[in-house]
């Protein structure tokens, strides 16, 4: 696994905008899951001993785990699943909302799902799973913005 630092781009909304960039590149579904999968290969190297009940996300056919960290001002997170595509699901998701502060987070919606295809182009399954992702991802960042630890966002 290559290691990764997010944010890749210095906002929210510029990396979005890289997503859909990238995304147009491709002329069909099939090379784009590929991409998907590429993408999720360079998720950060995720330390087994993280993978338990405490940071597994519910809400996800596949097996993920999330861990978040930090405050208000930079949130982090780090997360991995058992399926290639999820995976790569996740890398978008950080790319765009991890190392960034609670405001920021909480101000971004997801847009590049949709302008990139994704909406249309997931199973059930998996889009019920992005969305519990989305989620907890902004249900931390408004325990930080509460001033909450963020480890209390799991159980809202």
């Amino acid at each position: 696994m290559t290691e990764t630092t997010f944010p890749l781009e210095p906002t929210a909304a510029e990396a979005q905008q890289a997503i859909r960039d990238e995304f147009a590149f491709f002329g069909d579904w099939s090379e784009r899951y590929q991409y998907l999968i590429d993408l999720g290969r360079k998720l950060p190297a995720f330390p087994e001993e993280w993978k338990t009940e405490e940071h597994r996300l519910l809400g996800c056919q596949s097996l993920v785990w999330i861990v978040p960290g930090g405050d208000a001002s930079k949130l982090d997170f780090q997360a991995i699943s058992d399926s290639a595509i999820v995976s790569g699901l996740i890398y978008l998701a950080l790319r765009v909302y991890s190392g960034r502060s609670a405001g920021e987070i909480l101000g971004t919606e997801a847009s590049y799902i949709a302008d990139i295809g994704l909406a249309k182009h997931l199973s059930p399954t998996r889009s019920n799973g992005l969305a519990a992702l989305l989620d907890f991802i902004r249900r931390t960042a408004q325990a930080a913005e509460d001033g909450t630890d963020v480890r209390q966002a799991r159980q809202a």
